[in-house]
């Protein structure tokens, strides 16, 4: 909805503080053709970041390292460290060996003392809907 006031009061403070907002003094900061001269100047002598990925133009463009080992050999030490138990699951997370090594802790309490908790935590209104905990997806 058009409110002429809020128009008109939005306009008198845009006037008012936007040239103070935008000044600036020379001695501030460079102009455009300064930073432009140094970036060719910098460019010119190759000491330029690229934009991206890390590294210089040379390390980027230079081909991966190649193994010393045969696929073959790779094969042969994934199969062991499978039957060993000390291959690395996808994705972040113990080894096999890892979670047979130490199991999981057992509860102290039993299932009446437990649901008797969530009971009271639902009258004091203390639990987190369903949908809502902190790995809900956010909306």
């Amino acid at each position: 909805m058009y409110h002429p006031i809020r128009t008109a009061m939005a306009l008198l403070a845009a006037t008012c503080l936007g040239g103070a907002a935008f000044a600036q003094t020379a001695a501030s900061s460079p102009s455009r053709a300064e930073v432009k001269a140094e970036t060719r100047a910098l460019e010119k002598a190759g000491k330029l970041a690229p934009a991206g990925p890390g590294g210089t133009q040379a390390e980027r463009m230079a081909p991966p390292p190649k193994s010393t080992k045969t696929r073959a050999e790779r094969k042969a030490e994934t199969m062991a460290a499978r039957q060993a138990g000390t291959l690395k699951p996808a994705g972040s997370g113990p080894t096999k060996a890892e979670r047979m090594a130490a199991p999981p802790p057992k509860s102290t309490k039993t299932r009446a003392e437990r649901k008797a908790e969530t009971r009271q935590a639902m009258r004091d209104k203390q639990l987190t809907p369903a949908g809502e905990g902190p790995g809900a997806p956010k909306k």
